[in-house]
């Protein structure tokens, strides 16, 4: 017996299509899971519909169950929640989070699943990964007490950023963004919004997360003497003029960079990647999240979805797909 699952590829940049996949049979430490929900990362997955993964990030960039290749044909995409049916009994009708791409239904390890924790619904865990990559930028921003903090860029990483920041005592914490309509979502995060030239500035930190030059600058120059600027954009395949002229040195400012993909120094002798995204999880509890899911399709639209995304035409933050009702197709 042979199961079937439909999984979304990008087929060309710009061009994507659900196919008809082929399941392996599971081992005994696997599970199989069927998809509830997974989620679009408006930033990397959008970069990655449009071709933008420069040749040199081809392997840096790829996704832990990615298949093919970039620019393409390759199945990407690492946000998913999903019900498990086949595993250890420990899991078996646990609801779980995993970083698998876009498809009904998978065969994957049993320790590639986090469990999803009871207060967390399914369709606010799609948030995981973004919010362990908060996690990740808050261990390497590492904020004191009293901090002023500004956050560029209200995208979903910036307002989760935000989201984190402002968990931790006495600091001030301020997203900006160039569309006024974020304020709504800094206002649900319980967070100060402004407008990049209203931004208060002699910031000690400020952590970039735009993806744009002009936000660079602003960060910049939001800061106070000796501030930080980390920086949490991922620009692809665009060349970015950073301003190191003018105030740069005589106020020794810093930027440093924050990466997910490994665990921050500032813990990685203590935490794993499995406790970094067991902690995201547990931060989900917080219904202030579901603010940064601001549109919802079905599966099956996800082909003509993706391009309105990518182009700007459908705005947001994340955009969760839904799965209904899901036979398993099998053939002799």
């Amino acid at each position: 017996m042979t199961r079937a699952a439909r999984s979304f590829w990008l087929r060309s940049p710009g061009h994507g299509e659900i196919r008809e996949v082929a399941l392996p049979d599971p081992g005994p430490h696997d599970v199989v899971v069927r998809t509830l929900c997974s989620g679009v990362s408006r930033g990397t997955e959008t970069l990655v519909f449009r071709g933008g993964v420069p040749e040199s990030q081809h392997s840096a960039m790829r996704a832990p169950f990615q298949d093919g290749e970039f620019p393409g044909p390759v199945k990407y995409g690492y946000l998913n929640v999903g019900l498990v049916e086949e595993g250890p009994s420990a899991l078996v009708g646990r609801t779980v989070f995993s970083l698998y791409p876009h498809q009904t239904r998978y065969v994957v390890p049993a320790s590639a699943v986090t469990p999803v924790p009871d207060a967390v619904p399914a369709s606010r865990a799609v948030l995981a990964g973004t919010v362990e990559t908060a996690v990740n930028a808050a261990w390497d921003a590492a904020p004191l007490l009293g901090d002023r903090i500004a956050v560029v860029g209200a995208g979903m990483v910036g307002a989760s950023v935000a989201a984190v920041l402002a968990r931790f005592p006495a600091v001030r914490v301020q997203l900006v963004d160039a569309q006024p309509a974020r304020a709504d979502i800094a206002r649900a995060l319980g967070v100060d919004f402004a407008l990049p030239e209203d931004a208060a500035g002699d910031c000690d930190l400020v952590v970039h997360a735009s993806a744009t030059e002009a936000g660079l600058a602003r960060s910049l120059e939001l800061l106070a003497p000796e501030g930080t600027v980390l920086e949490l954009s991922w620009y692809g395949d665009r060349r970015i003029s950073l301003p190191l002229g003018e105030a740069f040195h005589s106020r020794r400012l810093t930027v440093r960079s924050s990466q997910v993909g490994t665990v921050s120094p500032a813990r990685g002798s203590r935490r794993s990647y499995a406790d970094r995204l067991a902690l995201a999880l547990e931060l989900l509890a917080d219904p202030a999240f579901d603010a940064l899911v601001t549109g919802e399709c079905a599966f099956e639209e996800l082909p003509k979805v993706l391009p309105r995304l990518s182009s700007g035409e459908l705005p947001g933050l994340c955009h969760r797909v839904v799965y209904g009702p899901e036979f398993v197709a099998t053939s002799v």
